[in-house]
């Protein structure tokens, strides 16, 4: 019998440093974060959970019905938090208890690609807890709070986390309950710090979080070319 599998994305930022709400903006005819769904659209989902500020649910809601996604997809959006972590907490006790895996992923990270989720979800289903992730490909440098260096890190046990992160849903709800009041900036973070075992699959330097008004332009062009 195969896994049932929920998708939670968050799309409550604040996008502050674009300037505007980035996941509206329209690239080749559509709004990022309906780009973002789509990257879905070939996974075998039971249902997809969207955490999404109040001022933006609506128009959200919206856009989501306009291209017939609400059935169709089986989406349903809720308040975020006043906090990512927050957010997805309120997401995950949206999602149906008998979900199997649950798969985390950003509104604003829409050139996920199929080939990539689907190798984190068997990752996950091996392990409970599966994240993507690329290798640095810069010298990393600690330093202290002065900006001095203190040490230069082994960039080849370094990775630079992305999105979707999939776990067994009763392991991070219960994440997510136990360490309530804690501010984490990712997921595996929690279980991380409550000794669990998380692992990671390579992911793709194209696989960016829309952040700056210039990110815009990459999504812009590699949707073009494909």
């Amino acid at each position: 019998m195969s896994n049932k599998v929920a998708l939670l994305i968050t799309a409550g930022g604040s996008s502050l440093r674009f300037g505007r709400n980035k996941l509206l903006e329209v690239v080749c005819g559509k709004p990022v974060i309906i780009h973002t769904i789509l990257a879905f659209k070939n996974i075998e989902l039971s249902q997809i959970v969207i955490t999404v500020s109040k001022e933006l649910r609506q128009e959200l809601y919206k856009l989501i019905e306009q291209d017939n996604l609400l059935k169709k997809m089986n989406i349903l959006l809720i308040d975020g938090g006043n906090t990512r972590q927050q957010s997805v907490f309120n997401g995950l006790k949206a999602i149906s208890p008998d979900t199997d895996f649950v798969m985390i992923h950003d509104g604003a990270r829409p050139l996920i690609k199929k080939n990539i989720i689907e190798n984190c979800l068997k990752k996950a289903y091996e392990t409970n807890a599966a994240i993507v992730a690329v290798r640095a490909i810069d010298t990393i440098k600690e330093v202290d709070s002065e900006g001095l260096i203190i040490s230069t890190l082994n960039r080849d046990n370094l990775r630079c986390v992305q999105t979707p992160q999939v776990f067994d849903y009763n392991l991070i709800l219960s994440a997510h309950k136990q360490l309530e009041n804690m501010n984490f900036s990712d997921d595996s973070g929690l279980l991380e710090y409550l000794n669990g075992k998380v692992y990671v699959v390579d992911g793709d330097y194209f696989n960016i979080k829309i952040t700056t008004p210039s990110d815009i332009n990459i999504l812009e062009n590699y949707l073009r070319e494909e």
